[in-house]
Protein backbone atom coordinates (compact mmCIF):
# COMPACT_ATOMS: atom_id res chain seq x y z
CA UNK A 1 0.00 0.00 0.00
CA UNK A 2 1.22 3.43 -0.99
CA UNK A 3 0.97 6.39 1.55
CA UNK A 4 0.23 9.81 0.09
CA UNK A 5 2.71 12.37 0.86
CA UNK A 6 3.09 16.07 1.42
CA UNK A 7 6.06 16.71 -0.77
CA UNK A 8 4.84 16.25 -3.98
CA UNK A 9 5.86 13.63 -6.48
CA UNK A 10 3.96 13.19 -9.88
CA UNK A 11 1.11 11.41 -9.45
CA UNK A 12 -2.09 9.07 -11.08
CA UNK A 13 -4.14 12.50 -10.48
CA UNK A 14 -1.42 14.35 -12.42
CA UNK A 15 -1.71 12.21 -15.06
CA UNK A 16 -5.05 11.89 -15.69
CA UNK A 17 -4.57 15.46 -15.41
CA UNK A 18 -2.34 16.17 -18.13
CA UNK A 19 -4.09 13.44 -20.46
CA UNK A 20 -7.43 15.30 -20.33
CA UNK A 21 -5.32 18.78 -20.88
CA UNK A 22 -3.36 16.68 -24.20
CA UNK A 23 -6.35 15.75 -25.36
CA UNK A 24 -8.49 19.67 -25.14
CA UNK A 25 -10.67 18.84 -22.36
CA UNK A 26 -9.79 21.91 -20.52
CA UNK A 27 -12.93 22.68 -18.58
CA UNK A 28 -13.54 20.48 -15.27
CA UNK A 29 -16.90 20.75 -13.54
CA UNK A 30 -16.72 19.72 -9.93
CA UNK A 31 -17.79 19.27 -6.69
CA UNK A 32 -15.10 17.06 -5.03
CA UNK A 33 -15.14 15.46 -1.65
CA UNK A 34 -12.26 13.48 0.34
CA UNK A 35 -11.37 10.89 -1.97
CA UNK A 36 -10.75 13.21 -4.80
CA UNK A 37 -8.33 15.36 -2.93
CA UNK A 38 -5.59 14.28 -4.63
CA UNK A 39 -7.53 15.40 -8.19
CA UNK A 40 -8.19 18.62 -6.65
CA UNK A 41 -4.18 19.03 -5.45
CA UNK A 42 -3.35 17.59 -9.35
CA UNK A 43 -5.92 20.54 -10.94
CA UNK A 44 -4.65 22.67 -8.85
CA UNK A 45 -1.40 22.72 -10.48
CA UNK A 46 -2.87 22.90 -14.25
CA UNK A 47 -3.82 26.61 -14.81
CA UNK A 48 -4.75 25.85 -18.19
CA UNK A 49 -7.58 23.70 -16.74
CA UNK A 50 -10.46 25.81 -16.03
CA UNK A 51 -12.63 25.02 -12.53
CA UNK A 52 -15.96 25.77 -11.79
CA UNK A 53 -17.68 24.77 -8.71
CA UNK A 54 -21.18 23.38 -8.33
CA UNK A 55 -22.81 23.53 -5.07
CA UNK A 56 -24.71 20.51 -6.06
CA UNK A 57 -24.27 17.81 -8.62
CA UNK A 58 -26.88 18.22 -10.69
CA UNK A 59 -25.70 21.91 -11.28
CA UNK A 60 -22.06 20.42 -12.07
CA UNK A 61 -23.42 18.14 -15.10
CA UNK A 62 -26.29 19.84 -16.33
CA UNK A 63 -23.27 22.99 -16.94
CA UNK A 64 -21.07 19.96 -18.79
CA UNK A 65 -23.88 19.24 -20.32
CA UNK A 66 -24.26 23.35 -21.66
CA UNK A 67 -20.92 23.47 -22.42
CA UNK A 68 -20.47 20.85 -24.49
CA UNK A 69 -23.43 21.92 -26.36
CA UNK A 70 -22.02 25.41 -27.39
CA UNK A 71 -18.35 24.06 -27.55
CA UNK A 72 -18.77 20.91 -29.36
CA UNK A 73 -16.21 19.43 -27.42
CA UNK A 74 -16.47 17.31 -23.51
CA UNK A 75 -15.62 18.86 -20.55
CA UNK A 76 -15.09 16.56 -17.30
CA UNK A 77 -16.84 16.51 -14.52
CA UNK A 78 -15.56 15.86 -10.85
CA UNK A 79 -17.71 14.12 -8.77
CA UNK A 80 -17.62 12.51 -4.82
CA UNK A 81 -18.37 8.11 -4.95
CA UNK A 82 -21.70 6.66 -5.69
CA UNK A 83 -24.07 9.04 -3.92
CA UNK A 84 -22.54 12.95 -5.29
CA UNK A 85 -22.89 10.72 -8.98
CA UNK A 86 -26.37 9.81 -8.61
CA UNK A 87 -26.97 13.13 -7.19
CA UNK A 88 -26.34 13.85 -10.81
CA UNK A 89 -27.86 11.61 -12.27
CA UNK A 90 -31.01 13.52 -13.42
CA UNK A 91 -29.03 15.70 -15.92
CA UNK A 92 -26.67 13.23 -16.98
CA UNK A 93 -29.97 11.45 -18.23
CA UNK A 94 -30.77 14.95 -20.12
CA UNK A 95 -27.23 14.72 -21.73
CA UNK A 96 -27.99 11.50 -22.63
CA UNK A 97 -30.66 12.43 -24.67
CA UNK A 98 -28.91 15.46 -26.36
CA UNK A 99 -26.20 13.46 -27.25
CA UNK A 100 -23.90 15.57 -25.60
CA UNK A 101 -20.25 14.25 -25.25
CA UNK A 102 -19.27 14.50 -20.99
CA UNK A 103 -16.66 12.62 -19.23
CA UNK A 104 -17.68 11.93 -15.52
CA UNK A 105 -14.61 11.35 -13.04
CA UNK A 106 -16.10 9.67 -10.15
CA UNK A 107 -13.92 9.33 -7.10
CA UNK A 108 -14.27 6.12 -4.98
CA UNK A 109 -12.46 4.67 -1.97
CA UNK A 110 -8.82 3.75 -2.18
CA UNK A 111 -8.88 -0.18 -3.55
CA UNK A 112 -7.69 -1.37 0.00
CA UNK A 113 -10.39 0.49 1.92
CA UNK A 114 -13.12 -1.07 0.01
CA UNK A 115 -13.61 -3.95 1.87
CA UNK A 116 -14.03 -1.98 4.89
CA UNK A 117 -17.70 -1.16 3.84
CA UNK A 118 -17.35 2.24 4.94
CA UNK A 119 -20.46 4.68 5.04
CA UNK A 120 -19.97 6.00 1.17
CA UNK A 121 -18.95 2.74 -0.44
CA UNK A 122 -21.29 1.67 -3.24
CA UNK A 123 -21.84 0.35 -6.31
CA UNK A 124 -20.78 2.49 -8.88
CA UNK A 125 -20.69 0.71 -11.95
CA UNK A 126 -24.47 0.00 -11.12
CA UNK A 127 -25.12 3.46 -11.20
CA UNK A 128 -23.70 4.72 -13.69
CA UNK A 129 -24.58 2.59 -16.20
CA UNK A 130 -28.09 3.14 -17.06
CA UNK A 131 -27.43 6.91 -17.84
CA UNK A 132 -23.84 6.30 -19.69
CA UNK A 133 -22.23 4.25 -22.77
CA UNK A 134 -19.45 3.61 -21.00
CA UNK A 135 -17.94 3.17 -17.52
CA UNK A 136 -14.54 2.30 -16.57
CA UNK A 137 -12.28 1.99 -13.31
CA UNK A 138 -8.87 2.75 -13.17
CA UNK A 139 -6.51 -0.23 -12.58
CA UNK A 140 -3.49 1.82 -11.39
CA UNK A 141 -1.68 4.54 -11.44
CA UNK A 142 0.29 3.75 -14.31
CA UNK A 143 -2.01 2.78 -16.49
CA UNK A 144 -4.13 6.04 -15.72
CA UNK A 145 -3.82 7.91 -18.37
CA UNK A 146 -4.90 5.00 -21.09
CA UNK A 147 -7.91 4.72 -18.68
CA UNK A 148 -8.77 8.36 -19.24
CA UNK A 149 -7.56 8.37 -23.04
CA UNK A 150 -10.28 5.32 -23.32
CA UNK A 151 -13.23 7.86 -21.39
CA UNK A 152 -12.04 10.74 -23.83
CA UNK A 153 -12.70 8.46 -27.00
CA UNK A 154 -15.60 6.74 -25.88
CA UNK A 155 -17.37 10.37 -25.22
CA UNK A 156 -16.24 11.77 -28.40
CA UNK A 157 -17.55 9.01 -30.57
CA UNK A 158 -20.29 10.40 -32.56
CA UNK A 159 -23.14 12.34 -32.13
CA UNK A 160 -21.42 12.22 -28.71
CA UNK A 161 -21.51 10.05 -25.22
CA UNK A 162 -21.38 9.58 -21.55
CA UNK A 163 -18.03 8.11 -20.24
CA UNK A 164 -17.79 7.51 -16.48
CA UNK A 165 -14.14 7.03 -15.16
CA UNK A 166 -13.94 5.36 -11.21
CA UNK A 167 -11.05 6.84 -9.78
CA UNK A 168 -9.58 4.91 -6.97
CA UNK A 169 -8.24 7.65 -4.26
CA UNK A 170 -4.84 5.08 -4.07
CA UNK A 171 -4.45 5.15 -7.99
CA UNK A 172 -4.44 8.92 -7.84
CA UNK A 173 -2.15 9.37 -4.79
CA UNK A 174 0.22 6.73 -6.44
CA UNK A 175 3.43 7.98 -7.75
CA UNK A 176 3.97 7.37 -11.44
CA UNK A 177 6.23 8.12 -14.57
CA UNK A 178 4.07 7.45 -17.25
CA UNK A 179 3.20 9.81 -19.77
CA UNK A 180 0.07 11.48 -21.30
CA UNK A 181 -1.61 9.43 -23.56
CA UNK A 182 -3.27 10.34 -26.62
CA UNK A 183 -6.99 9.36 -27.32
CA UNK A 184 -7.85 8.27 -30.75
CA UNK A 185 -8.46 11.15 -32.77
CA UNK A 186 -12.24 12.82 -33.25
CA UNK A 187 -14.63 11.90 -35.81
CA UNK A 188 -17.43 13.53 -37.84
CA UNK A 189 -19.15 10.81 -37.53
CA UNK A 190 -20.04 8.01 -39.77
CA UNK A 191 -20.94 7.79 -43.56
CA UNK A 192 -24.45 7.30 -44.16
CA UNK A 193 -25.79 3.76 -45.66
CA UNK A 194 -25.54 3.92 -49.26
CA UNK A 195 -29.05 1.92 -49.72
CA UNK A 196 -30.86 4.17 -46.73
CA UNK A 197 -30.13 7.25 -48.84
CA UNK A 198 -31.43 5.78 -52.34
CA UNK A 199 -34.52 4.46 -50.08
CA UNK A 200 -35.06 7.95 -48.88
CA UNK A 201 -34.01 9.42 -52.48
CA UNK A 202 -36.33 7.20 -54.35
CA UNK A 203 -39.47 7.91 -51.91
CA UNK A 204 -38.53 11.75 -52.51
CA UNK A 205 -38.79 10.98 -56.00
CA UNK A 206 -42.20 9.33 -56.23
CA UNK A 207 -43.93 11.30 -54.20
CA UNK A 208 -45.01 12.85 -56.98
CA UNK A 209 -48.27 14.94 -56.00
CA UNK A 210 -48.64 13.50 -52.70
CA UNK A 211 -44.80 15.08 -51.86
CA UNK A 212 -46.63 17.33 -48.97
CA UNK A 213 -47.42 13.84 -47.37
CA UNK A 214 -44.00 13.15 -46.64
CA UNK A 215 -42.23 14.74 -43.96
CA UNK A 216 -38.22 14.98 -43.44
CA UNK A 217 -37.50 14.95 -39.74
CA UNK A 218 -34.43 16.43 -38.59
CA UNK A 219 -32.23 16.18 -35.40
CA UNK A 220 -28.27 16.84 -34.30
CA UNK A 221 -25.95 18.26 -36.31
CA UNK A 222 -28.67 18.60 -39.28
CA UNK A 223 -30.17 21.47 -37.06
CA UNK A 224 -27.22 23.53 -37.84
CA UNK A 225 -26.89 26.02 -41.27
CA UNK A 226 -25.21 23.60 -43.34
CA UNK A 227 -27.42 21.10 -42.87
CA UNK A 228 -30.52 23.29 -42.69
CA UNK A 229 -29.46 24.98 -46.16
CA UNK A 230 -29.57 21.48 -47.86
CA UNK A 231 -33.07 20.33 -46.19
CA UNK A 232 -34.32 23.26 -47.27
CA UNK A 233 -32.95 22.79 -51.01
CA UNK A 234 -34.31 18.77 -50.73
CA UNK A 235 -37.89 20.59 -49.60
CA UNK A 236 -37.76 23.01 -52.58
CA UNK A 237 -37.28 20.93 -55.13
CA UNK A 238 -39.53 17.71 -53.52
CA UNK A 239 -42.03 19.39 -52.33
CA UNK A 240 -41.37 17.22 -48.78
CA UNK A 241 -42.36 19.10 -45.65
CA UNK A 242 -39.49 19.52 -43.12
CA UNK A 243 -40.10 19.27 -39.12
CA UNK A 244 -37.37 18.98 -36.46
CA UNK A 245 -37.99 16.12 -33.37
CA UNK A 246 -39.66 17.77 -30.34
CA UNK A 247 -36.50 18.14 -28.52
CA UNK A 248 -33.21 18.92 -29.60
CA UNK A 249 -29.68 19.63 -28.14
CA UNK A 250 -29.62 22.78 -30.46
CA UNK A 251 -30.77 24.70 -33.19
CA UNK A 252 -29.89 27.65 -35.20
CA UNK A 253 -32.80 30.04 -35.27
CA UNK A 254 -33.77 33.13 -36.71
CA UNK A 255 -33.54 36.16 -39.51
CA UNK A 256 -32.19 34.79 -42.42
CA UNK A 257 -32.45 31.02 -41.10
CA UNK A 258 -35.08 28.47 -42.08
CA UNK A 259 -38.26 28.80 -40.25
CA UNK A 260 -38.67 24.97 -38.98
CA UNK A 261 -41.52 24.03 -37.17
CA UNK A 262 -41.39 21.12 -34.52
CA UNK A 263 -43.24 18.32 -33.13
CA UNK A 264 -45.69 19.23 -30.82
CA UNK A 265 -45.41 17.97 -27.52
CA UNK A 266 -49.46 17.74 -26.90
CA UNK A 267 -50.85 14.60 -28.21
CA UNK A 268 -53.52 15.68 -30.14
CA UNK A 269 -51.37 18.69 -31.79
CA UNK A 270 -48.83 16.05 -33.07
CA UNK A 271 -51.45 13.99 -34.22
CA UNK A 272 -53.56 16.33 -36.06
CA UNK A 273 -49.46 17.57 -37.93
CA UNK A 274 -48.82 13.98 -38.74
CA UNK A 275 -52.39 12.82 -40.16
CA UNK A 276 -51.70 12.61 -43.67
CA UNK A 277 -48.45 11.85 -43.14
CA UNK A 278 -47.97 8.61 -45.80
CA UNK A 279 -44.17 8.57 -45.14
CA UNK A 280 -41.54 9.88 -42.99
CA UNK A 281 -37.55 10.37 -43.35
CA UNK A 282 -35.25 10.10 -40.19
CA UNK A 283 -32.37 12.26 -40.56
CA UNK A 284 -30.54 11.60 -36.76
CA UNK A 285 -33.98 11.67 -35.35
CA UNK A 286 -36.06 9.39 -34.36
CA UNK A 287 -39.61 8.55 -35.07
CA UNK A 288 -42.51 10.98 -33.32
CA UNK A 289 -44.06 9.37 -30.24
CA UNK A 290 -46.08 10.23 -27.37
CA UNK A 291 -43.85 11.85 -23.90
CA UNK A 292 -45.96 9.69 -21.91
CA UNK A 293 -48.94 7.54 -22.60
CA UNK A 294 -52.57 8.82 -22.23
CA UNK A 295 -55.66 6.53 -22.00
CA UNK A 296 -57.43 6.01 -25.23
CA UNK A 297 -54.41 7.77 -27.39
CA UNK A 298 -51.93 5.66 -29.43
CA UNK A 299 -47.88 6.12 -28.44
CA UNK A 300 -46.83 6.53 -31.83
CA UNK A 301 -47.85 10.11 -33.66
CA UNK A 302 -47.69 8.74 -36.96
CA UNK A 303 -50.91 7.31 -38.97
CA UNK A 304 -51.51 3.74 -39.20
CA UNK A 305 -49.89 2.23 -42.23
CA UNK A 306 -47.03 5.52 -42.52
CA UNK A 307 -43.76 4.49 -44.14
CA UNK A 308 -40.58 5.36 -41.78
CA UNK A 309 -37.51 5.60 -43.76
CA UNK A 310 -33.82 6.10 -41.62
CA UNK A 311 -32.12 7.93 -43.80
CA UNK A 312 -29.41 8.44 -41.92
CA UNK A 313 -28.82 7.17 -37.52
CA UNK A 314 -27.58 9.88 -34.91
CA UNK A 315 -24.11 8.65 -35.16
CA UNK A 316 -23.99 9.48 -39.11
CA UNK A 317 -22.57 12.52 -40.65
CA UNK A 318 -25.95 13.86 -40.90
CA UNK A 319 -25.02 17.02 -43.61
CA UNK A 320 -23.18 14.79 -45.91
CA UNK A 321 -26.23 12.13 -45.70
CA UNK A 322 -28.14 15.98 -46.53
CA UNK A 323 -25.68 16.69 -49.11
CA UNK A 324 -25.98 12.95 -50.84
CA UNK A 325 -30.02 12.80 -50.44
CA UNK A 326 -29.94 16.72 -52.20
CA UNK A 327 -27.96 15.28 -55.24
CA UNK A 328 -30.02 11.74 -55.45
CA UNK A 329 -33.00 13.57 -54.90
CA UNK A 330 -32.47 15.76 -58.04
CA UNK A 331 -31.21 19.09 -56.37
CA UNK A 332 -29.53 21.37 -58.89
CA UNK A 333 -25.92 21.11 -57.82
CA UNK A 334 -25.37 24.70 -57.86
CA UNK A 335 -28.04 25.10 -55.18
CA UNK A 336 -25.78 22.23 -53.33
CA UNK A 337 -22.73 24.12 -53.69
CA UNK A 338 -24.59 27.60 -52.75
CA UNK A 339 -26.50 25.49 -49.78
CA UNK A 340 -28.58 28.43 -49.55
CA UNK A 341 -32.64 28.20 -48.69
CA UNK A 342 -35.45 29.35 -50.90
CA UNK A 343 -36.34 33.03 -49.69
CA UNK A 344 -39.90 31.38 -48.39
CA UNK A 345 -38.37 29.22 -46.41
CA UNK A 346 -36.38 32.12 -44.22
CA UNK A 347 -37.07 34.11 -41.51
CA UNK A 348 -37.29 37.95 -42.74
CA UNK A 349 -37.42 40.98 -40.82
CA UNK A 350 -40.13 41.78 -39.07
CA UNK A 351 -41.99 45.12 -36.96
CA UNK A 352 -41.76 43.22 -33.46
CA UNK A 353 -44.11 45.38 -31.21
CA UNK A 354 -43.23 45.62 -27.33
CA UNK A 355 -46.17 44.25 -25.46
CA UNK A 356 -48.27 46.40 -23.16
CA UNK A 357 -50.83 45.15 -20.19
CA UNK A 358 -51.07 42.43 -18.84
CA UNK A 359 -48.10 40.30 -18.09
CA UNK A 360 -48.55 36.62 -19.60
CA UNK A 361 -46.21 33.66 -21.19
CA UNK A 362 -46.90 34.90 -24.05
CA UNK A 363 -46.30 39.03 -23.73
CA UNK A 364 -43.04 37.59 -22.45
CA UNK A 365 -42.28 35.82 -25.83
CA UNK A 366 -43.13 38.71 -27.36
CA UNK A 367 -40.50 41.10 -25.40
CA UNK A 368 -37.53 38.54 -25.52
CA UNK A 369 -38.00 38.17 -29.32
CA UNK A 370 -37.95 41.88 -29.79
CA UNK A 371 -35.02 42.79 -27.60
CA UNK A 372 -32.77 39.78 -27.32
CA UNK A 373 -29.57 40.83 -28.62
CA UNK A 374 -27.91 39.10 -32.41
CA UNK A 375 -26.45 35.35 -31.21
CA UNK A 376 -28.37 35.49 -28.14
CA UNK A 377 -28.25 31.64 -27.04
CA UNK A 378 -31.91 30.75 -25.48
CA UNK A 379 -31.45 27.80 -22.87
CA UNK A 380 -35.44 26.97 -22.42
CA UNK A 381 -36.43 24.96 -19.70
CA UNK A 382 -39.83 26.86 -19.28
CA UNK A 383 -42.26 23.72 -19.56
CA UNK A 384 -45.56 24.80 -20.25
CA UNK A 385 -45.16 28.55 -19.81
CA UNK A 386 -42.75 29.11 -22.60
CA UNK A 387 -44.65 27.34 -25.68
CA UNK A 388 -45.18 30.61 -27.33
CA UNK A 389 -41.63 31.48 -27.91
CA UNK A 390 -41.06 28.88 -30.64
CA UNK A 391 -42.89 29.62 -33.24
CA UNK A 392 -42.88 33.37 -32.10
CA UNK A 393 -39.05 33.63 -32.66
CA UNK A 394 -38.64 32.25 -35.99
CA UNK A 395 -38.25 36.24 -36.57
CA UNK A 396 -36.11 37.31 -33.77
CA UNK A 397 -32.78 37.53 -34.19
CA UNK A 398 -30.31 34.92 -34.94
CA UNK A 399 -29.80 32.49 -32.10
CA UNK A 400 -28.57 29.32 -30.97
CA UNK A 401 -31.65 27.57 -29.02
CA UNK A 402 -30.66 24.88 -26.74
CA UNK A 403 -33.42 22.65 -24.81
CA UNK A 404 -34.45 20.00 -22.32
CA UNK A 405 -33.85 17.30 -24.14
CA UNK A 406 -34.75 14.12 -21.22
CA UNK A 407 -37.65 15.75 -19.46
CA UNK A 408 -35.59 15.49 -15.97
CA UNK A 409 -36.58 18.71 -15.06
CA UNK A 410 -33.94 20.90 -13.49
CA UNK A 411 -31.58 21.41 -16.26
CA UNK A 412 -32.29 25.15 -17.29
CA UNK A 413 -29.55 26.92 -14.89
CA UNK A 414 -27.18 25.00 -15.08
CA UNK A 415 -27.40 24.32 -18.91
CA UNK A 416 -26.99 27.95 -19.22
CA UNK A 417 -24.44 28.43 -16.67
CA UNK A 418 -22.70 26.27 -18.74
CA UNK A 419 -23.38 27.43 -22.50
CA UNK A 420 -22.05 31.12 -21.01
CA UNK A 421 -18.77 29.65 -19.97
CA UNK A 422 -18.16 27.90 -23.28
CA UNK A 423 -19.44 31.17 -25.05
CA UNK A 424 -18.37 33.82 -22.72
CA UNK A 425 -18.85 37.00 -25.61
CA UNK A 426 -22.74 35.77 -26.31
CA UNK A 427 -25.68 36.85 -24.32
CA UNK A 428 -27.31 34.20 -22.47
CA UNK A 429 -30.94 33.95 -21.98
CA UNK A 430 -32.70 31.91 -19.71
CA UNK A 431 -36.27 30.76 -20.42
CA UNK A 432 -36.95 29.53 -16.85
CA UNK A 433 -40.23 27.69 -15.37
CA UNK A 434 -40.18 28.26 -11.35
CA UNK A 435 -41.01 24.78 -10.41
CA UNK A 436 -38.20 23.05 -11.93
CA UNK A 437 -35.79 26.08 -11.22
CA UNK A 438 -35.53 25.22 -7.30
CA UNK A 439 -34.27 21.74 -8.77
CA UNK A 440 -30.82 23.31 -9.67
CA UNK A 441 -31.23 26.53 -7.70
CA UNK A 442 -27.52 26.68 -6.85
CA UNK A 443 -26.23 27.58 -10.17
CA UNK A 444 -27.12 31.12 -9.92
CA UNK A 445 -24.31 30.97 -7.08
CA UNK A 446 -22.42 29.37 -10.07
CA UNK A 447 -22.94 32.55 -12.49
CA UNK A 448 -22.31 35.16 -10.04
CA UNK A 449 -18.93 33.50 -8.85
CA UNK A 450 -18.18 33.01 -12.60
CA UNK A 451 -19.50 36.64 -13.50
CA UNK A 452 -21.81 35.10 -16.30
CA UNK A 453 -23.55 36.82 -18.44
CA UNK A 454 -26.81 35.51 -17.68
CA UNK A 455 -30.55 36.64 -18.20
CA UNK A 456 -32.43 34.15 -16.09
CA UNK A 457 -36.07 35.01 -16.70
CA UNK A 458 -38.56 33.31 -13.87
CA UNK A 459 -41.94 32.19 -14.96
CA UNK A 460 -43.86 32.52 -11.43
CA UNK A 461 -47.30 31.17 -11.84
CA UNK A 462 -46.44 29.43 -8.30
CA UNK A 463 -47.70 26.13 -9.76
CA UNK A 464 -46.29 22.84 -11.38
CA UNK A 465 -48.59 24.38 -14.43
CA UNK A 466 -48.27 21.39 -17.19
CA UNK A 467 -49.17 18.71 -14.68
CA UNK A 468 -52.33 20.73 -14.19
CA UNK A 469 -52.78 19.56 -17.34
CA UNK A 470 -51.64 16.25 -17.22
CA UNK A 471 -53.87 15.69 -14.30
CA UNK A 472 -56.95 16.45 -16.68
CA UNK A 473 -55.20 14.73 -19.82
CA UNK A 474 -54.73 11.51 -18.42
CA UNK A 475 -58.40 11.56 -17.35
CA UNK A 476 -57.90 11.59 -13.93
CA UNK A 477 -60.16 14.77 -13.04
CA UNK A 478 -59.98 17.72 -11.86
CA UNK A 479 -57.50 19.18 -8.96
CA UNK A 480 -59.07 18.60 -5.28
CA UNK A 481 -57.25 19.90 -1.70
CA UNK A 482 -54.70 17.17 -1.37
CA UNK A 483 -54.04 17.28 -5.50
CA UNK A 484 -53.44 21.14 -5.53
CA UNK A 485 -50.98 20.69 -2.59
CA UNK A 486 -48.87 18.37 -4.67
CA UNK A 487 -49.09 20.36 -7.53
CA UNK A 488 -49.24 24.14 -6.51
CA UNK A 489 -46.13 25.72 -4.99
CA UNK A 490 -47.62 28.76 -3.16
CA UNK A 491 -47.92 29.16 0.27
CA UNK A 492 -45.56 29.87 1.01
CA UNK A 493 -44.83 31.61 -2.06
CA UNK A 494 -41.40 31.73 -3.63
CA UNK A 495 -39.42 35.27 -2.69
CA UNK A 496 -36.91 35.03 -6.12
CA UNK A 497 -35.41 38.00 -5.56
CA UNK A 498 -34.06 36.85 -1.76
CA UNK A 499 -32.92 33.85 -3.62
CA UNK A 500 -30.72 35.58 -5.88
CA UNK A 501 -29.79 38.16 -3.87
CA UNK A 502 -28.73 35.67 -1.20
CA UNK A 503 -26.30 34.12 -3.91
CA UNK A 504 -24.90 36.82 -5.54
CA UNK A 505 -27.37 37.68 -8.06
CA UNK A 506 -28.64 40.63 -9.18
CA UNK A 507 -32.71 40.69 -9.32
CA UNK A 508 -35.89 42.26 -9.94
CA UNK A 509 -39.94 41.62 -10.39
CA UNK A 510 -42.17 42.15 -13.02
CA UNK A 511 -46.09 42.68 -12.47
CA UNK A 512 -46.99 44.22 -15.63
CA UNK A 513 -45.60 43.58 -19.37
CA UNK A 514 -44.27 46.94 -19.51
CA UNK A 515 -42.04 46.78 -16.06
CA UNK A 516 -40.90 43.34 -17.60
CA UNK A 517 -39.58 45.33 -20.81
CA UNK A 518 -38.24 47.76 -18.78
CA UNK A 519 -35.91 45.09 -16.89
CA UNK A 520 -35.22 42.72 -20.23
CA UNK A 521 -34.22 45.96 -22.01
CA UNK A 522 -31.89 46.64 -18.79
CA UNK A 523 -30.75 43.29 -17.80
CA UNK A 524 -29.40 42.53 -21.03
CA UNK A 525 -27.07 45.80 -21.23
CA UNK A 526 -25.68 44.48 -17.56
CA UNK A 527 -22.49 42.55 -17.01
CA UNK A 528 -23.05 39.56 -15.23
CA UNK A 529 -26.13 37.26 -14.19
CA UNK A 530 -29.37 38.99 -13.59
CA UNK A 531 -32.62 37.51 -12.72
CA UNK A 532 -35.97 38.83 -13.27
CA UNK A 533 -39.34 37.19 -11.50
CA UNK A 534 -42.23 37.53 -13.96
CA UNK A 535 -44.91 37.28 -11.71
CA UNK A 536 -48.20 35.21 -13.76
CA UNK A 537 -51.95 35.37 -13.63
Amino acid sequence: MTEPTTDHVRNGADLLCETLLANDVDHCFANPGTSEMHFVAALDRQTKMRCVLGLFEGVVTGAADGYARMADKPACTLLHTGPGLANGLANIHNARRANTPMINVVGDHATHHLAYDAPLTSDIESLARPMSHWVGRSQSADTLGYTTAEAITQARIAPGRIANLILAADHAWSPTQAGAVMAAPQGGGTLPQADAIAQAAQALRQSGTNASNTVILLAGKALRDEGMALASQIAQTTGARLLTQQANARVERGLGRLMLDRVPYVVDKALQMFATTQRIILIGAKAPVGFFAYPGKPSSMLPEGCEVITAAQPGDDLVAALRELAAQAGVAPAAIQAAQAVQSMLAQQRDLPLPTGQLTAQSIAQSVVALMPDQTIICDESVSSGRDFFPMSYHAAPHDYLQLTGGAIGLGLPLATGAAIAAPNRKVITLQADGSAMYTVQALWTQAREKLNVVTIIFANRRYNILHGELKDVGAGLPGVNARRMLDIDNPSLNWLQMANGMGVEAARAETAEQFTQLLAAAIKTNGPFLIEAVLP
